[in-house]
């Protein structure tokens, strides 16, 4: 199946349409300047503000109701899109339609303007706003005429700058899996005197516009805005006239492993996201004609980002350029946004500047210094968040075809939950637990017990499930910021204080560069994960997950939320699934020998993964057969398998459920034919990783 963009919006510091937007860039005006509506001490340091205060923005959207900033950008950003895609007739909309929002700072600047009502029980109606999955659901209320048609499925990511690339990546795979018809992906990210605050700390604040890639760069300057994209597949957005924008043509995301809020030297994570969005849009490097890096100014981050395109590009570097120096760092928003900047780029045929670069370093990229007018076929679009959370995106102006499949059934093989600290010991190190708080130790503990206990050591996804992320971290950093009058703030609580701390942590002390998400969406917040991982499962993305649910107990942050009825809890919670094809096959004979094993199966038609998408004429999908073997060889020695290196992949004949299948599995071959008639169907060399096997 192919998937469209039909639509795009786009509200940031240099525009509040796309149109906007759009004149901005070719004029090659930034936005970034002094402080509008955010009231903060610093203002000496430079923003990317959307030019309108919250009444105003209320104003221009009909809208009279309390509610975080983070919401109004998104409405206005959503809203945009869904006209683009539909101009607001509902005779052309009749599907059900899925909404995904990344955003990390969620109603936190209501909090911080209402901590002190908080404390005299007033402003009640703001407490339930502070959470990241409330601004979603906001945001969805007010998308009329659609609101009818909204799926049941909401969902927030929140993977700090990663989020809203990280939303379009499910989104897309939702459409892949037949979950959804339609779906608005994206995210939306307001500033907030606390993460204004918290960077700072982390002395990373340029106090001049920034200036990507430059020798002399200083670091970031912070943003705010939202992005997003309307997704659907080919044949309904032409069955429906309606004008196709672009492709998703591939993506990625992977964790690099290394640390909380710095990028490894030689850019691992952000290089392997990138190749994997290039695998899975069939494309060579050498095609992808511009690069919209994540490019935040910081020195670490475009020496890092550098190191990883030189790695992938080499000597044949397509034109790249970071479009935050229009609109400041709109982190957790910025996927979206760069993704919709990258679709207005495609679409008028331009290379958007890197402003006020002037010279290179070794060690990084030259970027594109004004505009640059030429057509666009592949563009890849890359967003890396803290912990190592690094995503790639591409869009392409002509259909790629990416595999489809139903959803599957997924096994829990192991749930270790762990409520005190009897077992934190065995799993936490002093080294490791010094700057955890209690409830990280234990989550640590039961992730690395459920791991071990399971036999898979290395999950091939890391997700989290959380209703209210690292409060005891961010209450600490919020209530001393206030105290201080925003002075003299330490690092560690606001670094540990973003919603995907846990799963980067444990990919972090694990060594683990797969998969990487974290879901804030109230009690639905295990659903979201659930279902990014069945979901994955089915298209053959992954085959193991580790699901973490994590919140903390804050007294508080307690007694404020007793005031509306609610409270927080302590669950640290970790287990491990995976997907066995259970029903799809039966082992009607095996032989097992030294050197390989042999295996007769036979397919069973009924089976839901035939059900629709192969009418007619069912045919076993090729991905399955590298599953099956995984499955095969872990079940013959008795630990989860998978192979790491999968080569000379070669599919030679459709398999159909009615035949016997004669699979043979060698250390490092597999050839799949015909029980009979011994007719190749299939065969590959690989090479294979279990707790007790290096082969």
């Amino acid at each position: 199946m192919r998937i469209a963009v039909t639509g795009i919006g786009a509200v940031s510091a240099i525009g509040i349409t796309c149109a906007q937007t759009l004149q901005s860039l070719l004029d090659e005006w930034s936005g970034i300047g002094k402080m509008y509506a955010l009231s903060s001490n610093h203002t000496e340091l430079p923003v990317g503000e959307v030019p309108y205060s919250d009444a105003e923005l209320k104003d221009l959207l009909g809208i009279d109701e309390p509610m975080p900033r983070t919401a109004l950008l998104g409405i206005m950003a959503a809203r945009e899109a869904i006209k683009m895609a539909f101009d607001f007739r509902l005779s052309t909309f009749d599907s059900v339609f899925a909404f995904i929002s990344g955003t990390t700072v969620g109603g936190m600047d209501l909090t911080e303007q209402h901590w002190a009502d908080y404390q005299e029980e007033k402003a009640i109606e703001h407490i339930r706003m502070h959470e990241a999955g409330e601004t979603t659901r906001i945001i969805a209320k007010h998308l009329s005429p659609f609101t009818s048609h909204l799926s049941p499925f909401i969902a927030t990511p929140s993977t700090a700058c990663s989020s809203a690339l990280n939303a379009i990546m499910l989104g897309a795979n939702l459409l892949r899996t037949g979950q959804a018809k339609t779906v608005l992906a994206g995210g939306a990210e307001s500033l907030s005197k606390f993460h204004l605050n918290g960077f700072n700390t982390l002395m990373i604040l340029d106090h001049e516009a920034c200036r990507p890639f430059d020798a002399d760069r200083a670091g970031l300057n912070l943003g705010e805005g939202a992005g997003y994209l309307v997704l659907e597949r080919e044949e309904d957005a032409l069955a429906r006239g309606a004008k196709i924008l672009a492709y998703i043509g591939g993506y990625a995301n992977t964790c690099d492993a290394y640390h909380q809020t710095a990028s490894s030297a030689d850019g691992e994570g952000a290089y392997r996201a990138m190749k994997g969005a290039l695998e899975m849009a069939h494309l060579n490097p050498a095609d992808i004609d511009y690069v919209n890096a994540h490019g935040t100014a910081t020195p670490n981050n475009d020496l890092s980002e550098s190191a990883a395109l030189l790695r992938l590009f080499g000597n044949h570097m397509p034109a790249v350029s970071s479009t935050k120096a229009f609109t400041g760092h709109t982190t957790s928003a910025s996927g979206g946004l760069e993704a919709a900047i990258c679709v207005l780029a495609m679409q008028h045929a331009f290379v958007p500047a890197n402003l006020r670069w002037s010279k290179t370093a070794e060690g990084l990229i030259t970027p594109v210094c004004h505009t640059k007018h030429k057509p666009l076929r592949h563009v890849l679009c890359n967003a890396f968040g803290f912990g190592g959370n690094e995503s790639a995106l591409i869009l392409s102006a002509e259909g790629i075809d990416l595999s489809e499949a139903p959803l599957v059934e997924i096994s829990k093989q192991r749930e270790i939950e762990i409520s005190d600290d009897t077992e934190v010991n065995a799993f936490v190190s002093p080294a490791e637990a010094r700057r955890m708080t209690p409830q990280m130790r234990r989550i640590v503990a039961a992730a690395k017990k459920a791991m071990r206990e399971s036999g898979v050591e290395q999950p091939d996804a890391i997700v989290c499930a959380t209703q209210w992320g690292c409060m005891l971290q961010s209450m600490r950093f919020l209530q001393d910021m206030i105290a201080s009058d925003e002075q003299q703030l330490k690092p560690t609580p606001f670094i540990q204080s973003t919603h995907n701390t846990v799963a980067s942590l444990i990919a972090i002390l694990t060594g683990n560069h797969g998969y990487n998400a974290t879901y804030s969406q109230r009690k639905q917040s295990i659903d979201c994960a659930l279902t990014d991982i069945r979901t994955q499962m089915a298209l053959g993305l992954i085959r193991s997950a580790l699901v973490l649910e994590f919140d903390e107990q804050v007294e508080t942050w307690d007694q404020i939320l007793s005031l509306i009825g609610d409270r927080t809890e302590n669950i640290a919670r970790a287990s491990i699934y995976i997907y066995r094809k259970s029903g799809l096959y039966q082992i009607v004979e095996s032989q097992k020998s030294q050197d390989k094993s042999l295996y007769v199966l036979r397919f069973n038609h009924e089976h839901p993964i035939f059900a629709g998408h192969f009418p007619g004429q069912p045919i076993v999908p090729g991905a399955c057969l590298v599953q099956i073997a995984e499955d095969l060889l872990s079940d013959m020695l008795g630990h989860a398998v998978r192979f790491n290196s999968v080569t000379n992949l070669k599919f030679r004949q459709a398999i159909t459920p009615d035949k016997e299948v004669l699979m043979t599995i060698s250390e490092s071959k597999c050839t799949i034919e015909d029980n009979v008639s011994h007719v190749m169907y299939a065969q590959f060399a690989a090479t294979y990783m279990c707790p007790d096997s290096d082969l």
